[in-house]
Parts: structure tokens; C-alpha cells; sequence
């Protein structure tokens, strides 16, 4: 990344001159398949894990609570790695360092299967997270430089499905492996997907590596990017089960990410060598973008989150019919995406982001109307209305961003993309699930002060052979029941208002000269 800012136009294009030529036919769809499905690994295994953590921490005799560093391990690590990208694939060439780290994601899956403790699975999630935060970027850009340049759109539809149904398809997917074939089977099922990739993969890159420099390791802007990443990690992931600022530990997290950030941005602006290139952030569109992406994925995917926990805590709801119905978001998602690329090569990408936007806020102000006696099939046409308008932010947001940044920046920009929008998803699930319980606390009490006819109610529950005890749990029941029907509309209202507000942001982004990088973008 550091190497970016020395590099010229004139290498770039070099660099595209000396390569093979783009991919064409069947050929080039296989391999984009083939890239895609990298993406997907990384993305789905950040919560596959989520709905198996009980038969996790049941199998290993350790507490639900101690379970949970399973998940925490994980998004640490990928946070970490996720902006390092460009300084990697410049330093040791985009597809050797993308191949790599497939290939260690596979062994550290297979590890984490074969763990016969919390220590033990902790080690191999943390390497499994390293491993999967460079893929995630590292694949869009390989993505571009197989494809033609008139197709860059399709390519960043294609990768921006996967990131979609991702987050998705992993809890029914691993509530479905633990329940019939044990936790292991969570992480085992990576490692047959790791060999093809990597098998397959070789040979439909070779001869498509970057050139590389021997860039120093920026190791103090290293250390302090593991400070805050981590604090403010642990601190969004334990903060919950600590009380949040009621908790010294939080304070303390909470201080030392600030620090540590404060202290990050200084020296990776001045350093000779930074390993996260922030120059970036000099173009405009990105920038846009990059505030964006947070505003508007930390938004969805605490939706994505609250919409199932809702359903188990307060409708009864399993968790495999909560997680079919939340698959339902990823229907249309995968029908729009490649007519939504098609569509970025003649509208301008702010429309269709701003489209897109105001959709899903449509959607959350939809979610406002339920009400405690909403069936499955009534919240399917929320779910797939959801799906639908995804890729009109997802798509042309990608587009946006790298089409901004010089092709030698590619990577760079890529990065720091994927690490504004894992850091999101883990503020905003935090953010929503707080704020959820809590409003669900201040309702009740309301609830409770403008009850007028309990009394009623408690002799009607006792004509019909309830004891005074059991009328009284009923009636509680009732009560705690419209509280979190209301507190979960609230949660939607206020999603609705970010999303709104983002999809106004979104016009102080010039327009792009172009839609994508061209396929010379490689991993600078």
C-alpha cells in the first residue's frame, strides 16, 4: 500500500501491457465463480458460527459466554488483516498472497474441527481471521483483472452477491450443520471448498502476478492498528454481557481504542512507509463511500440480526424457521445483482445508490406496521423487497469507490472498503441490540402505569379457571409482549432514519469518470 503512493499510471498500465489478456467465454465465468465463492467462504464463516456457539460450548465444557470468544476471535483478526491487503499484495503479489491465505483459511477450518479445547479453537479462529480478511478484498480485485474492462460492472455484481447472501446463508446453514452433523462440521465444510479454490484458482491466474517491492513493515503502525482494532472489537462484542460503561473493563477498552486510533491515523499520515495507505481517502468519491458503507451495512445487517432474535425471543419462532425466513432477503439479492451491474454502465451509480437506499428505507418503515400477530408468510414480502434493493447499493457503491482511485490503489481502497463495512456490521448489531432491550425496558414500565383494567382482566383470567398467580403471569406475559413489539418498530424507525439520511449523502460524491478499474488494478 505504502508502494501504491510511488507507483505510476504508466506502471499500472505496464503492468496490464506485460499480463495475460482478460478471460473470455465460459472460461471467464468459471473462474469469476471460482473467485466469488472465496468471498463467500470469508463472509459466511463471520456467522456460521453464531447460531452453533451453544453446541460449541456443550461439546467443550466450557459456559455460552466463554463460547462467545469463538465469534470475537474471528472478527478481531479479520478486522485486523482487512486493511492490510494493499500493503500485502504489494509486498508479495496479489495472487500469491490471495492463494495463501485461501490455503491457510482451509488448514485453520480443518483445525478449528479438530479442537479439543476453548484455547485450542480460539488459536484456529484467529488464524482462520487473518486468513479470510484479505480474501474478501483480494478476490474483487482478481475479479477485475480477469474480466474486461467493459465488464468491470458485472464482475463487482458478482462479488457484491456473495457479500449480500452471505451474512445470511450462514446461520441456516450452520444451525442446520450443528444440529445434524455436530459443530465441527461448521468449519470442515471450508476445507473441500479451500482445495478446489486453490487447485482451480492457480491455474486460471497463472501468469497474472503483480509486480512486488520490498516494502519495510511499518511495525509501530501495526501494533497500534492490533491496539484499537482489538479494543474497540472487544469492546463492541463484550459490551452487552458487561453492561457497557457500567463495566471497567468497557472504560478501559473504550479509552485505549480511542488512544490507539488517534495514534493510528497520526503516524500512518506521516510515515514514510504507512501499511495502510489513508491517501485514499484524498479522492472524494471514496470517501463518500467509505462513509457510507458503515451508515448503510451496519444499518442492514443490524436489521439482518435484530429481525430473528425478535422472532425466537418474543414469537415463538425456532431458530431454523427464524433463519428460512431471514434466507428470504437473499432471493431477490441474487436475481438483481448482475441486472444491477448491467444497469451501472448507463446510469450514474449516485442514483442508483441513492435508489437503492431509500428502498431499504421504505423497507425498515414497512417493518414499523408489525404488529404481535404477524404470520411467517406476511413477513416474507418485507424480507424479498429487502433482497431486492441491496444490489442497488451494494453494486454501484463498489463502482463508486474503486472507480475513484487510481488502478495502482485498487487493492488499497478495496481494503479499507471491507474493514469500514466489518467494523459496521459489529457496531451496528451492538448498537441495535442495546438500544433494543433497553427501549423494551422503558415500554414496559409505560405499559405497566397505563394499564386500566387489570383488574378486568385478572377476574376475567380467574372465571376461566386460572389461579390468581397464573392470571397474573398471563397478564405479564401480554405486557412484555407489546413491549418488545414496540421496541422492535422503534429500532426500525430509527434504521429507516439512517438509512434516509445516507442515501442524501451519497449526492456529495462527484460523479465517476468511470465505473470500475480496469483490469490492470492488480493489487496496488
Amino acid at each position: 500500500m505504502a508502494g501504491a503512493a510511488a507507483a505510476s499510471p504508466g506502471q499500472g498500465q505496464a503492468q496490464q501491457d506485460q499480463g495475460q489478456q482478460p478471460l473470455q467465454g465460459a472460461l471467464l465465468w468459471f473462474a469469476a465463480f471460482v473467485l466469488a465463492m472465496s468471498n463467500f467462504m470469508a463472509v459466511l464463516d463471520t456467522s456460521i458460527a453464531n447460531v452453533s456457539i451453544p453446541n460449541i460450548a456443550g461439546g467443550l465444557a466450557v459456559s455460552p459466554t466463554q463460547g462467545t470468544w469463538v465469534i470475537t476471535s474471528y472478527s478481531v483478526a479479520e478486522a485486523i488483516t482487512v486493511p492490510l491487503t494493499g500493503w500485502l499484495a504489494q509486498r508479495f503479489g496479489t495472487v500469491r498472497t490471495y492463494f495463501t491465505c485461501i490455503a491457510l483459511f482451509g488448514i485453520a477450518s480443518a483445525m478449528c474441527g479438530l479442537s479439543q479445547s476453548l484455547g485450542m479453537l480460539v488459536f484456529f479462529r484467529v488464524l482462520q481471521g487473518l486468513a479470510g480478511g484479505p480474501m474478501m478484498p483480494l478476490s474483487q480485485t482478481l475479479l477485475l483483472r480477469i474480466f474486461p474492462p467493459r465488464m468491470a460492472p458485472q464482475a463487482i455484481g458478482l462479488w457484491s452477491m456473495t457479500t449480500v447472501v452471505g451474512p445470511i446463508a450462514g446461520p441456516l446453514l450452520g444451525g442446520w450443520l450443528s444440529d445434524n452433523y455436530g459443530w465441527p462440521w461448521v468449519f470442515f465444510v471450508n476445507v473441500p471448498v479451500a482445495i478446489f479454490l486453490v487447485v482451480m484458482g492457480l491455474r486460471l491466474t497463472a501468469g497474472r502476478e503483480t509486480p512486488t517491492q520490498q516494502l519495510p513493515v511499518d511495525t509501530v503502525g501495526l501494533a497500534l492498528l492490533i491496539v484499537w482494532v482489538s479494543s474497540l472489537q472487544i469492546m463492541l462484542d463484550k459490551g452487552k454481557e458487561l453492561d457497557w460503561f457500567n463495566s471497567t473493563t468497557i472504560i478501559v477498552l473504550l479509552i485505549t481504542a480511542v488512544i490507539g486510533f488517534a495514534a493510528f491515523m497520526i503516524w500512518e499520515l506521516t510515515a514514510k512507509n504507512p501499511i495502510v495507505n489513508l491517501k485514499v481517502f484524498r479522492y472524494p468519491g471514496f470517501a463518500v463511500s467509505a462513509a457510507i458503507m458503515p451508515l448503510v451495512f451496519g444499518s442492514f445487517f443490524a436489521s439482518v440480526v435484530l429481525v430473528p432474535l425478535w422472532l425466537q425471543t418474543n414469537m415463538g419462532y425456532t431458530a431454523e424457521e427464524s433463519g428460512r425466513l431471514t434466507a428470504f432477503n437473499g432471493v431477490l439479492a441474487v436475481v438483481m445483482s448482475p441486472i444491477v451491474a448491467q444497469m451501472t454502465r448507463k446510469i450514474d451509480p449516485r442514483a442508483l445508490i441513492c435508489f437503492g437506499v431509500t428502498w431499504l428505507g421504505a423497507v425498515m418503515m414497512w417493518r414499523t406496521t408489525f404488529a404481535s400477530n404477524i404470520s411467517f408468510n406476511q413477513m416474507i414480502a418485507p424480507a424479498l423487497a429487502q433482497g431486492f434493493a441491496m444490489p442497488f447499493f451494494f453494486v454501484p457503491l463498489m463502482g463508486l469507490a474503486l472507480g475513484s482511485v487510481q488502478p495502482m490503489e485498487t487493492a488499497s481502497a478495496a481494503g479499507l472498503i471491507s474493514f469500514a463495512r466489518t467494523l459496521a456490521g459489529a457496531f451496528g448489531t451492538s448498537i441495535v441490540t442495546t438500544t433494543w432491550e433497553n427501549s423494551s425496558t422503558r415500554v414496559r414500565a409505560d405499559l405497566v402505569g397505563r394499564l386500566n383494567d387489570a383488574p378486568q382482566f385478572l377476574n376475567s383470567a380467574g372465571a376461566n379457571g386460572f389461579s390468581p398467580g397464573a392470571a397474573l403471569r398471563q397478564l405479564d406475559g401480554v405486557v412484555q409482549n407489546q413491549a418488545v413489539m414496540v421496541a422492535t418498530n422503534h429500532m426500525f424507525q430509527a434504521i429507516a432514519g439512517v438509512m434516509f439520511f445516507a442515501a442524501a449523502v451519497v449526492w456529495l460524491a462527484p460523479k465517476p469518470n468511470r465505473a470500475a478499474p480496469p483490469p490492470g488494478a492488480g493489487g496496488h
